[in-house]
């Protein structure tokens, strides 16, 4: 039982620790609003990684099968929506108005969803879970832990970004540092979407 729990807590900061476009995102997010939004959005990301996770357990390699054909529009409609949302990052400085309007509900879900569009991350765990599949989640029970092991991981660790977010936010809540750091995180974001559909 805890080899599979160890094995989920080594899933989950594989897929969460390198900082994508939802990474740099997060932290844009949070230093713009607040530590409370942050963390909301930061537990989007985390959830989204455990239903893959989980989805992965149960379905494991059908699951990725069935997604790889359709994975180049995935990441396309991910993409756009970075764009997007790079460009409202800014608009929304310049307004100084956008930090206010953005709710922890509307972040949580905004992030789950956003992430949920990265068909690398079934893909990923549907091949993990399909690769230690004999030894280390040999039944439901081991791999509803390794699920729990995961969720933790990426929890912890989109936490830590979400801290760091805030953090940046503290530094910088002049106007003009708002602005500054909406413009690099939306110009980080833009190049993260860009390689998105790229690579």
């Amino acid at each position: 039982m805890s080899s599979a729990f160890l094995a989920g807590i080594v899933a989950g900061y594989g897929v969460a620790i390198p900082v994508g476009a939802i990474g740099a995102l997060l932290i844009s997010l949070t230093a713009r609003t607040s530590l409370r939004v942050g963390a909301a959005a930061a537990l989007g990301v985390a959830t989204a990684d455990g239903l893959y996770a989980l989805a992965a357990v149960l379905g494991g390699a059908a699951i990725a099968n069935l997604i790889e054909p359709i994975a180049g529009p995935m990441r396309w409609a991910a993409a756009i929506v970075l764009v997007a949302l790079a460009v409202k990052t800014v608009v929304d400085a310049r307004k100084q108005s956008g930090h206010k309007e953005v709710t922890a509900r509307s972040a949580y879900f905004g992030l789950l969803g956003l992430t949920i569009l990265n068909p690398a991350t079934i893909i990923y765990f549907g091949a993990l879970v399909l690769g230690m599949q004999a030894d280390v989640v040999p039944d439901l029970l081991h791999g509803m832990v390794f699920v729990l092991g995961v969720l933790l991981a990426s929890a912890s660790w989109q936490l830590l970004l979400a801290g760091g977010g805030s953090l940046v936010g503290r530094v910088l809540t002049g106007p003009r540092g708002r602005l500054i750091t909406a413009l690099v995180s939306s110009g980080v974001i833009m190049i993260l979407a860009i390689g998105l559909v790229a690579g």
